[in-house]
């Protein structure tokens, strides 16, 4: 079973890896492995499912907008 502690801006979710989500097998969101346990952290922030990195809808990404009359 896993382990939620909720936290300012998310939560960290500690796991097997036979409890791992797809995402956080892709390592999709941030993922740390000690031993035999997953640390997973789960953001507030809502971003897309299927988001690629780096993809134009990534808001960690800086971008140019260019506004036209």
């Amino acid at each position: 079973m896993a382990v939620r502690i909720k936290l300012p801006g998310g939560t960290l979710k500690m796991k097997v890896y036979r409890e791992l989500r797809e995402r956080e097998r892709a390592r999709r969101i941030p993922v740390l492995k000690m031993g035999s346990l997953y640390f997973t952290w789960w953001s507030n922030r809502q971003r897309p499912l299927n988001r690629q990195p780096g993809a134009p809808d990534d808001p960690d990404q800086t971008q140019a907008i260019r506004l036209t009359p």
